[in-house]
């Protein structure tokens, strides 16, 4: 038996590009638990895949994660079986049942509380203010003070972003309209969004904030492993140049370049050492061009949909697990703040041409696709049978249809 098994929750792309880190550094096919399947994991050869359709509510996930623990145990004794969530919402309930969980699985996690007060953005923000770090102006709306008429006095100018406190809820509701975020432009747009909301079942807060002049191409993604330890081992920072303009996906990140900045780095540093993090962290970040700071709108707690971006660059995610979590190597402190030089394109060429945000930024991307310096995170050459050729061509069309739909 192998020293480990990568275990994946989460069945979306962030899911595909751990197990594509695996196959490419260790040769082994994750063992992927998901709600369902979606096309990113259809016809692949490099992961294993299990379903469950109530995996996301807590008890059902308790119970077919210890079944899963156990019979991965029985079936690789003497394996460390190497827990990694793909998602938000199994980010939180591996938090919420860790100690049990950890009877069979080897995984890092922040306790159930930190988690909450992390992904909860209100909160987040308050942790933003105690270290410093620049963050758009922000009212936390509560059902209640929606009622009461507190969003039609705000403290800052429209146009403003809008989105869900609680993203993991926010999952869990539908209405006609549903978006990922928003920006609105009147009074009478947010009044009707902020309604829309409340009335499809939602409860906790909802951010509304300044909003940050600029389009994609002022984003920025950052990704930090910090160690059982609690110490910062790798950061890799992008330059969005394209996203998603889906209303189910907007904002998800389309086309990112390699970015260097490491004072900011290092801000952020300080920050996850001293709340004792440990795992992979993702901060969403844009730049604020009035004022020259990049201000964080979010972090998540664990890997991005985009995470094949810093394995491409030369930093792959799977080896930071395994280094820590399976062999414990010992780390000086010396945090690695990663250069690259490959753009991540999860849009056919085209797309990227002609929807890309024009200046310096984009004519990088450009150089980069010329140079033939990039890579999409399903394309994988070991995991490419006939069937997922048709299947990825097939996303590839339905992608540029979508920006021609939403974008012209």
């Amino acid at each position: 038996m192998g020293d480990f098994e990568a275990v994946l929750l989460g069945s979306e792309t962030g899911a595909y590009a751990m197990a594509r880190a695996f196959h490419s550094e260790y040769g082994i096919r994750s063992h992927v638990f998901g709600r369902l399947q979606l096309s990113v994991s259809k016809f692949s050869s490099i992961m294993e895949t299990t379903f469950h359709s109530d995996l996301t509510e807590p008890e059902a996930f308790r119970t077919h994660m210890l079944q899963a623990g156990s019979d991965l145990r029985k079936r690789y004794p003497g394996s460390v079986l190497l827990l990694i969530p793909c998602g938000d919402d199994y980010s939180a309930l591996l938090s919420r049942y860790r100690d049990e969980l950890s009877q069979y699985f080897t995984f890092t996690s922040v306790n159930d509380q930190l988690h909450t007060a992390l992904s909860y953005k209100s909160s987040f923000y308050d942790y933003c203010e105690r270290y410093d770090l620049p963050h758009p102006k922000t009212l936390a709306l509560s059902k209640q003070a929606f009622l009461e008429g507190r969003h039609r006095a705000l403290p800052f100018a429209f146009p403003v972003a809008l989105k869900p406190a609680d993203s993991v809820e926010y999952l869990s509701i539908d209405f006609p309209g549903r978006k990922k975020a928003y920006t609105l432009g009147t009074q009478e747009e947010l009044n009707e969004v902020v309604d829309s909301i409340y009335g499809a079942g939602y409860s906790s807060d909802i951010i509304i904030q300044d909003f940050i002049p600029g389009g994609d191409g002022n984003m920025r993604v950052l990704n930090a492993y910090v160690d059982q330890h609690h110490q910062v081992r790798m950061m890799f920072l992008g330059h969005v140049l394209l996203a998603d303009p889906t209303p189910e996906a907007i904002g998800n990140y389309a086309a990112i370049i390699p970015d260097f900045n490491e004072s900011l780095c290092l801000r952020i540093k300080h920050f996850l050492e001293d709340i004792r993090y440990e795992g992979v962290a993702n901060f969403d970040l844009k730049f604020d061009p009035r004022d020259g700071e990049y201000k964080l709108f979010e972090i998540n707690l664990r890997q991005g949909r985009t995470n094949f971006f810093v394995s491409l660059n030369g930093f792959n995610l799977a080896r930071y697990f395994v280094d820590d979590l399976v062999y414990d190597k010992p780390f000086d402190g010396d945090t690695l703040i990663g250069k690259g030089s490959k753009m991540l394109l999860e849009v056919p060429p085209s797309v990227l041409k002609q929807y890309a945000e024009a200046g310096e930024a984009k004519e990088r991307g450009l150089a980069m696709l010329r140079d033939k310096r990039y890579s999409w995170t399903l394309r994988y050459g070991k995991d490419m049978s006939f069937k997922r050729r048709l299947l990825l061509w097939r996303l590839g069309h339905l992608t540029s249809k979508n920006y021609a739909r939403y974008e012209d």
